[in-house]
């Protein structure tokens, strides 16, 4: 996603680009796939940043809502306990107040008084999300230095301040249980997701969240931006001149805009390794985890179905339910995934996926085959500390003429941030060249 909008936002700028893919089509992780006549997404399973999509899209002179039908989604998920308690999420916040009341007598008051001040703070902090290196400049000029105690804290800091339930409170975190990663490292910034469901909404494409990448990989072309698919660069040197290595032949550019992954690009593409980057090895990178995908007969709501138990968070995403594009011979797609590479306990869901058949199975190691990932890893882990200072900078500090977008980049929605975090590359480079 950032290379693609990095891509035409170069072009609109008057830049001549060239597009190195390792795989024969774009979008990589945002990308979809086929298989048993059915289609599904590689990576993202729902979006929940529109605005952050539409900002992007309006950067490249594209208006999202004509260009990507999109499906609001109103059961958005549930979370299941060994307890065997459940938390349900919908898009309106009243019903989700009243579901957690039933359960969790005084809940009701606290869930929207909780998410009324969430949105005060998302107001405020959202511009932040179009700046490549947010500071205290920029705090103070959108007003949001006022929420800076929010910020510093940790997610387990902000959400304590709710004074809900401990089940409700892994249910509004639930993002971070699937990233394994504990609610004292994770950023306060996380606990703003139930201001976006129940404000923004949460969106689903007709079609799949591949049609993304491939609506902008057309738009890229028309603009006369040059693809080089089944291309896998080597190397990338910066001897004299910023240089991609392909198939052993050293082709020369004015600049480089990778989003191959940050680390796995100062890592592993660099050549040589550039000062300071070892530190790199010392982040927590986030795994994409076990797929099983599925056909079902019947699925049923809510879109999103977790399950929480000692063993770690699981998911089962259904998009048929939300779009009946999905829906092939009668058949429904859908789809889980595992924090762990490891032999997952299906029986919480086996009752639900009735007339189920087992499609394909996706490891680790398969993913970071296909997609080319670093150490078969999507992205550093966003922690606390990575959020508060932007994750990896869009100009490298020191390799003169690399750029990088993508996720390493800008933390947050895998889809809407990455396409923001192209634009904002792109236009450091024409910063660097217009200058």
């Amino acid at each position: 996603m950032g290379g693609l909008t990095a891509s035409i936002r170069l072009a609109h700028l008057g830049y001549a680009v060239t597009v190195f893919e390792a795989r024969s089509s774009a979008g990589g992780l945002a990308s979809s796939f086929e298989v048993g006549g059915l289609r599904f997404d590689a990576g993202p399973y729902v979006l929940l940043d529109r605005p952050g999509l539409d900002w992007a899209f309006q950067r490249l002179g594209l208006d999202l809502g004509s260009e990507i039908p999109l499906v609001r989604i109103e059961e958005i998920y549930d979370v299941r306990f060994e307890s065997g308690r459940q938390v349900q999420i919908y898009g309106d916040r009243h019903r989700s107040a009243e579901a957690m009341e039933k359960s969790w007598p005084g809940s009701a008051k606290r869930y929207l008084g909780f998410v009324g001040e969430l949105e005060i703070v998302h107001r405020s902090v959202q511009p932040l999300q179009y700046v490549a290196t947010p500071g205290w400049r920029s705090l103070v000029r959108t007003g949001a230095v006022r929420h800076a105690p929010f910020l510093m804290r940790g997610l387990r800091s902000a959400l304590r301040r709710s004074g809900l339930a401990s089940e409700i409170v892994d249910a509004l975190s639930i993002w971070t249980h699937i990233a394994r990663q504990s609610l004292d490292e994770a950023p306060s910034l996380l606990a703003l997701v139930p201001a976006l469901i129940h404000t923004v909404g949460a969106f689903y494409p007709r079609g799949g969240i591949g049609v993304i990448p491939s609506r902008l990989a057309e738009e890229a072309e028309t603009l006369g931006v040059t693809f080089r698919f089944d291309t896998k660069v080597g190397k990338l040197r910066f001897d004299t001149r910023p240089a991609v290595v392909v198939d052993g032949e050293l082709l020369e550019f004015d600049a480089i805009v990778s989003n191959a992954g940050g680390v796995g690009t100062y890592l592993e593409l660099c050549d040589p390794t550039p000062p300071g980057a070892e530190r790199l090895r010392e982040l927590a990178l986030q795994s994409p985890g076990r797929c099983t995908y599925l056909s079902m007969a019947s699925p049923e709501a809510p879109y999103l179905r977790f399950y929480l138990g000692p063993e770690g968070c699981e998911v089962l995403a259904q998009p048929s339910l939300v779009d009946k594009t999905q829906i092939r011979a009668g058949r429904h797609p859908a789809r889980l995934i595992s924090a762990e590479a490891v032999a997952i306990d299906e029986s919480w869901w086996t009752d639900m996926a009735k007339c189920r058949k087992t499609l394909a199975v996706r490891m680790p190691s398969d993913w970071g085959k296909e997609f080319h990932l670093y150490q078969n890893s999507m992205n550093p882990v966003m922690t606390a500390r990575l959020a508060r200072r932007g994750r990896l900078r869009h100009r490298s500090p020191n390799v003169k003429g690399l750029y990088l977008v993508g996720s390493s980049t800008h933390p947050g929605q895998w889809v809407s941030f990455c396409a923001i975090s192209g634009i904002l590359g792109a236009e450091a480079v024409h910063e660097d060249f217009a200058g």
